[in-house]
């Protein structure tokens, strides 16, 4: 796509400043290096999943009308769990540049965030340690294969349960209510996910549900690149990793972001310079822990985490998670969503 001629091009970044800009950039970088998906061998994630499992998974998905519904909640043991208790370690799918869900602390170089906390009381649950975690970066468009290349146990990374996800990876319940929403310049004229969009040059992440959004109303947005999928495709408009989206923007080589509301949040707070535009989202969404397709006994142990994690109100972990990293972006949450569970 080209470049719309009224509209020169920022030298430097838009609010973070040259230094903090050059470090996002090398971090979304770090994001696509640190996890080779092409190879696994002996240490590998995940277990193989049988034909019917995969029979009876992909008749579920087709009949969705439910995706937030899981598997009930067990603490029983089986196969891929006691897979993760004989390495010592589970090993974790998440972001590292997702400020206040799963980022890394420049001071201390620890991951951190509410996606991170998540990941560590499911280690705790399974191996009586949070801290017993293999945390692997993975970018957006990686985090179904890899679940399916066994790279990891589970994927906890701002993930949207639907129903063509359904037919590729297993979900928990929903942890986490979010909506798609427009993220763009404070003096920017677009006003929200609508005819403001027209002409505009919008990025969304590769296999987001904000690309799909898109996909089905644009408003006359531009948003495809050129050659998108291809080798040739410049990731300028669609891009493996949601934060590139951002620093697209601060460069001036998009004019606005459709993404999470939850992850929009976390990027307005670092760049004062970009807001959410519109009163609200204009999807209603549900985070959800993947693992690989077949993977029943964590799924069920996973969702007894999360009914530990709900547990206690205003003093619940899921709470005082939310007060510590979400609260001031996000206001006004009083509860987790709750759990649905399938009944077959």
């Amino acid at each position: 796509m080209s470049r719309s001629k009224d509209r020169p091009r920022r030298g430097g970044l838009r609010g973070w400043g040259g230094v903090t800009g050059m470090a996002v950039a090398c971090a979304v970088t770090a994001a696509v290096t640190l996890l080779p998906l092409a190879h696994h061998n002996g240490g590998s994630a995940g277990a193989g999943t049988s034909g019917g499992v995969a029979t009876a998974d992909r008749t579920r998905a087709e009949a969705c009308t439910e995706p937030e519904a899981s598997l009930p909640a067990s603490g029983a043991d089986g196969p891929n769990i006691d897979r993760i208790k004989e390495r010592g370690k589970l090993i974790a799918g998440v972001d590292q540049n997702s400020f206040r869900w799963g980022y890394r602390n420049p001071e201390s170089g620890d991951l951190e965030g509410f996606d991170i906390d998540l990941v560590r009381a499911i280690a705790d649950d399974l191996l009586g340690d949070p801290d017993a975690v293999i945390f692997r970066a993975i970018p957006t468009n990686q985090r179904i294969a890899a679940l399916e290349n066994d790279r990891v146990d589970v994927v906890v990374r701002t993930m949207t349960i639907n129903c063509k996800r359904l037919e590729q990876v297993a979900f928990s319940t929903a942890y986490f209510q979010a909506g798609q929403q427009v993220l763009a310049p404070k003096e920017s004229p677009i006003t929200g996910y609508d005819s403001s969009l027209k002409g505009k040059r919008v990025c969304s992440a590769e296999g987001s549900t904000a690309y799909e959004a898109l996909e089905k109303k644009s408003f006359g947005a531009l948003y495809k690149d050129d050659f998108d999928g291809t080798e040739r495709d410049p990731d300028r408009l669609t891009v493996p990793n949601q934060l590139d989206c951002l620093v697209r923007l601060q460069l001036g080589e998009v004019d606005a972001v459709v993404t999470d509301n939850a992850l929009a949040a976390g990027q307005a707070a670092q760049d004062p310079a970009v807001e959410l535009k519109g009163k609200a989202p204009f999807t209603t969404e549900y985070y959800g822990v993947a693992t690989k397709k077949g993977s029943d006994d964590l799924v069920a142990r996973v969702n007894k985490v999360l009914v530990d994690y709900r547990a206690g109100g205003k003093d619940s972990a899921w709470m005082r998670s939310y007060g510590k990293w979400l609260a001031t972006g996000l206001p006004g949450i009083t509860a987790p969503p709750a759990p649905k569970y399938r009944a077959d």
